[in-house]
């Protein structure tokens, strides 16, 4: 029964959701080719979250390699007490600008897109946020994986001061 234990506390379970799919082409010479483009966003709702965006011969093989290339690129975020993040954060990644800002307690996230369903993943319970630029959905999705990882503990704001 011990194994049994250690394998289940070994395999971590992160909820998932598919962000965007699209179908893209490329044109050859006898005709046109179809690929699935998707991204995946996993997170265990306690401060870790994976960004993944992978091509596929169909929807289902997409989403799975996206998920393996999240579950590489993890990152873990420092979420103060209230659930929300430590300071302001303003990212600009291609044509995608972002700003994050730590919400009051009790106002849940003010944010649209992207950003709700990735905040939502990583375990932040109150945020504020805007997405100024463009409305792509992989690129709002990239900023906010940047901007997230700008974040730095409380510690180390107030050390710095």
């Amino acid at each position: 029964m011990r194994d049994i234990d250690r394998k289940i506390d070994k395999k971590k379970e992160f909820d998932q959701k598919v962000l965007d799919v699209a179908r893209v082409t490329r044109v050859v010479k006898g005709g046109r080719r179809f690929r699935f483009r998707t991204a995946v966003a996993i997170g265990d709702k306690r401060g870790k979250i994976g960004l993944g965006i992978a091509k596929g011969a169909d929807v289902s093989d997409a989403i799975s390699k996206a998920v393996s290339k999240a579950k590489k690129r993890f990152i873990n975020l420092p979420i103060t007490s209230k659930g929300t993040i430590p300071h302001q954060v303003q990212v600009k990644f291609k044509a995608s600008k972002i700003i994050l800002k730590p919400g009051s307690q009790g106002r849940g996230i003010i944010a649209g897109g992207v950003i709700r369903l990735m905040a939502e993943l990583a375990g932040i319970r109150n945020l504020s946020a805007k997405i100024l630029g463009t409305s792509n959905k992989y690129t709002n999705a990239q900023a906010m994986m940047i901007a997230l990882q700008k974040l730095k503990p409380i510690k180390e704001i107030s050390n710095s001061k």
